[in-house]
């Protein structure tokens, strides 16, 4: 019990106190989340991916390896979840709220910070990578799947080539292979921007939960949560096994797998009007039902 407890206390304490400033502070001085989040979508994160993946010499098959997990883990939940819907005859719009709820998990505001905290910044570097396939998963699967079919394939691209954190993968992966380093003065720059990245996630994780709704489908918040918080990280466990991920690799990976509901599902639904307010409920319940399952995950990679 007290290894839970200081698991609590250390990792994921600090998460939901600066979380909850960032609620309180955007109450009170009524801040958009949208245009904080644009600073860290468009700035920080690009900043953070480049830093940790040439400081932390991660080679081409660490990376591939990462990326392929991640996206076989959203290929298998996403087809759970019209299982789930195709069985019990759910609503069309039930469905996308449950695929958008369970493909997309919250591993950037939530699942870097607490990476970071229980395993250290090896492991972030890692949760790093699949915070970035989940991303460009989001940003293309996710706009189709929200939009069901309305919005074009390209689209889905064009959306895909503004993403910035794309650019610094494939930056870092370069830079890491040719043994390059950036001038002194750009090292220093991007440093710092990539240090912002992650307390200011925790603040527009606040920030985003002003708008979390009380009401929502009993069915769709029921087959979120099991399929997100329990489900995802049993597969992760077989996944590993296959893709030969271990030591910190297999801890960041299990983790990133096991975080609740993306906060982003929620600006995707809102944006092609997919019941935003369900959409905000799962995100939230989830969010706060996660230390449960969270913190003896932890313990037990440890």
């Amino acid at each position: 019990m007290s290894e839970l407890a200081g698991i609590f206390l250390n990792a994921m304490l600090p998460i939901f106190l600066i979380a909850g400033a960032g609620y309180l502070v955007g109450k009170w001085l009524k801040i958009d989340p949208r245009s904080v989040s644009q600073m860290v979508f468009y700035l920080f994160s690009p900043c953070l991916v480049f830093t940790l993946l040439t400081e932390n010499q991660l080679t081409g098959n660490d990376i591939f390896r990462m990326i392929g997990f991640a996206a076989l883990i959203a290929i298998i939940t996403g087809a759970l979840a019209l299982f789930v819907g195709r069985v019990f005859k759910l609503e069309r719009s039930i469905v996308v709220v449950i695929l958008l709820t369970t493909i997309f998990s919250n591993v950037g505001n939530y699942g870097l910070p607490l990476n970071l905290f229980a395993f250290g910044e090896q492991a972030l570097a890692h949760a790093t990578l699949y915070f970035v396939t989940n991303l460009i998963l989001l940003n293309t699967l996710g706009v189709v799947i929200a939009s069901m079919g309305n919005t074009s394939f390209k689209e889905s691209l064009i959306r895909l080539v503004k993403f910035p954190s794309s650019y610094a993968l494939v930056a870092a992966i370069l830079f890491s292979q040719l043994h390059w380093r950036l001038p002194e003065p750009l090292v220093r720059t991007v440093n710092l921007l990539g240090d912002a990245t992650i307390p200011s996630m925790l603040v527009v994780l606040g920030l985003q939960f002003q708008t979390a709704s009380w009401r929502g489908n009993i069915q769709a918040l029921s087959f979120s949560n099991i399929i997100r918080l329990l489900v995802s990280p049993a597969l992760a466990f077989g996944l590993c096994i296959l893709f030969g991920l271990k030591g910190v690799a297999r801890q960041a990976g299990i983790l990133e797998s096991a975080m609740p509901s993306a906060v982003l599902a929620s600006i995707l639904a809102t944006e092609f009007n997919v019941q935003p307010a369900l959409v905000n409920t799962v995100v939230f319940i989830s969010t706060v039902l996660s230390p449960l399952t969270l913190i003896p995950l932890v313990a037990y990679l440890r």
